[in-house]
């Protein structure tokens, strides 16, 4: 801390107990599920399969690893005390590119390091410390894209002032686009004369154009935007050198389809399936087909779509979640699958339709957890889903924390999550909804809540809140509302406009005070937030104080925990100091937990701790401790 920085405020700290329950059997098991290691899908090098990277949290702390298939060797690459997660490969092999961001605060620069395990220096801390910044003439900021030529390298940068793209060829670095709007690099050709990027310069960052660069000189080739509302989104070039095809997600009818541009002739290949729900999609090694991944109601599927004739193959998983797929040059298929029960695994589909485990980390795999149980709610706005968990061995109504999703781009999904299943073990109902603002329910379902962000969403979880208290599942009295970032924000606002409805509430870096976070937050947010409220809060001052858990803090009344990094770049910490100050001019009784990280921890022991707070500050309120 410099000496410009006021020392942090002094509020109520949470307790944290050493445990958490008192039998040895639920503590041991809740404990086990986070101390489990994991793996993610591996990505590999475009020209040299056989150099593949891949997440895991096997040291404690989530960071980046290097996997040798030709030998066989894995070893940790980057250990940093926060964390690493984003990270790349070149397409040779030689390097691996990580993002270097200061204790979480997301703002840095890309470095790289050799691949090669001999080029290494050893312990991982060691090997870290050779990483050299990867492109010297390029700014830091937040990282708005990167892709990776054999010539050439294409990097976005946001910062307070908008967006930078820049290029380095031939030890040349080139500023090639600029805009005070969100802005970011998307895809490069396979032979490298094409860039796609992402724009608003329409304004609108929620639902972004595709222009496509030639990178001699990178004058404009093509551009594409379907239109107010219409959002479209740059996948990946065609893996085959010399073809010009961008595969990319269009919502003209309503929903996210997929859709094959050729850019440099003009013409469009729209891909229509026979499918609910929604999808995303990545190139098989021949560009002839495509791995679809389906996501309907909570559950993700795999599909073979042969763009010669049409065909959808499934590839049959079980139901739950697909949390990363890829196809390898051979056209074996990757991918992760877990459900609410049964921990993730990373498996390959082979092409002679055999299906094993890839990768299995060291140690003891995670305890298992309860299933989910759909629920289908009428709401103000239409159907809601929703899922449920109930805690083993007990009749309802049960305690229930309903636990809203962050984003608000997304979707709670039947996936395993050591964190609902602590609440379970707490003897807690859980239940998520993907309220409207939710992706993979259509465009008009994610779009709802523009105008009116946070009160629309509240009016779902209020329905589901009702039948679950009429079907017996949630007791009215002992209801825990929860959940970070934007599942935090609708936290504390739930509090503020639904009192009665809740017993506690617990926020995890929270927007709090709408008008102080615009001002501190990122600004690829504030385009966001532009986009979201209809403008600036200078704009549409009128909205961002109804949307504004601050605005309704005097209808507080019942205990908050608020859980906060000192580092993060979203939600910001003086907007929720702010906050707090006001709830304890109150006398509402309230904790806070303050911690050196950015938007969320990496680090595995931090994560506990968290969770221990949170469950037992819940147990105290609804009276199980």
């Amino acid at each position: 801390m410099t000496s410009q920085q006021p020392a942090p405020k002094q509020h109520p700290a949470p307790h944290a107990p050493a445990r958490l329950f008192p039998d040895d059997v639920r503590e041991q098991r809740w404990r086990a599920r986070f101390l489990a290691p994991r793996v993610s899908v591996p990505s590999w090098s475009l020209d040299a399969p056989d150099a593949n990277i891949y997440v895991s949290n096997a040291s404690g702390v989530w960071e980046i690893y290097a996997w040798d298939r030709a030998t066989g060797e894995s070893r940790q690459v980057t250990d940093r005390p926060n964390g690493t997660l984003h990270a790349t490969t070149s397409p040779d092999g030689a390097w691996i590119w990580w993002f270097d961001d200061t204790d979480g605060d997301e703002f840095g620069s890309w470095v790289r390091q050799p691949f090669d395990a001999s080029a290494a220096a050893g312990a991982p801390r060691e090997e870290a410390a050779r990483a050299e910044r990867a492109l010297a003439d390029v700014p830091d900021g937040y990282p708005a894209g990167l892709e990776i030529g054999h010539r050439l390298v294409a990097v976005g940068v946001s910062t307070d002032e908008g967006s930078s793209l820049y290029a380095q060829a031939g030890g040349t670095t080139t500023r090639f686009y600029t805009h005070s709007d969100d802005a970011g690099v998307s895809a490069l050709s396979r032979d490298e004369q094409l860039l796609a990027i992402s724009h608003s310069e329409h304004g609108d960052s929620r639902h972004p154009a595709v222009r496509v660069l030639g990178t001699d000189g990178f004058a404009t080739v093509a551009d594409k935007w379907d239109g107010e509302g219409k959002g479209l989104e740059a996948l990946e070039f065609s893996p085959v050198s010399g073809d010009g095809r961008l595969l990319l997600l269009h919502e003209r009818r309503g929903k996210e389809e997929l859709l094959i541009w050729d850019v440099e002739a003009d013409t469009e290949q729209e891909i229509t399936l026979d499918l609910p729900g929604e999808v995303a999609a990545t190139w098989y090694p021949e560009a002839d087909a495509l791995l679809i991944v389906h996501f309907h109601e909570g559950r993700s599927s795999l599909h073979r779509y042969d763009l010669g004739d049409g065909t959808l193959t499934a590839l049959e998983t079980p139901p739950g979640r697909i949390g990363g797929a890829g196809v390898r040059p051979n056209g074996d298929v990757e991918y992760s699958w877990s459900n609410a029960a049964e921990p993730p695994v990373v498996r390959v589909r082979r092409t002679d339709g055999t299906d094993t485990v890839l990768l299995s980390p060291p140690g003891e795999a995670a305890p298992g957890s309860r299933p989910l149980e759909d629920a289908f709610v009428e709401g103000p706005g239409g159907r809601i889903h929703a899922l449920v968990a109930r805690p083993e061995g007990a009749d309802g109504p049960y305690p229930t924390v309903f636990v809203l999703h962050g984003g608000p781009h997304a979707a709670d999904e039947d996936r395993f999550s050591a964190y609902r299943a602590v609440w379970l073990d707490a003897g807690f109902a859980v239940v998520e909804v993907n309220y409207r603002g939710s992706t993979g329910y259509g465009s008009a379902w994610r779009d709802a809540i523009e105008g009116r962000p946070g009160l629309t969403e509240l009016e779902d979880v209020a329905a589901v809140h009702d039948w679950a208290v009429a079907e017996g599942v949630a007791d009215p009295q002992r209801c825990v509302v929860s959940g970070a970032s934007w599942g935090g924000y609708l936290t504390l606002l739930a509090l503020g406009t639904q009192p009665g409805r809740w017993t506690a509430g617990v926020a995890g870096v929270p927007v709090a005070d709408y008008v102080a976070a615009y001002e501190d937050e990122m600004e690829q947010l504030r385009s966001f937030d532009r986009a979201l409220f209809g403008g600036s809060p200078e704009d549409v001052p009128d909205v961002y104080r109804e949307c504004s858990p601050l605005t309704y803090i005097d209808n507080v009344d019942v205990p908050v925990l608020v859980l906060a990094g000192d580092n993060d770049p979203r939600c910001p910490i003086r907007q929720i100091e702010n906050y707090l100050d006001r709830l304890g001019e109150r006398g509402v009784p309230f904790e806070f937990y303050r911690y050196d990280a950015g938007h969320g921890s990496l680090v595995i022991s931090e994560t506990m701790k968290q969770t221990t707070i949170e469950v037992h500050f819940a147990m105290k309120a609804v009276g199980l401790t």
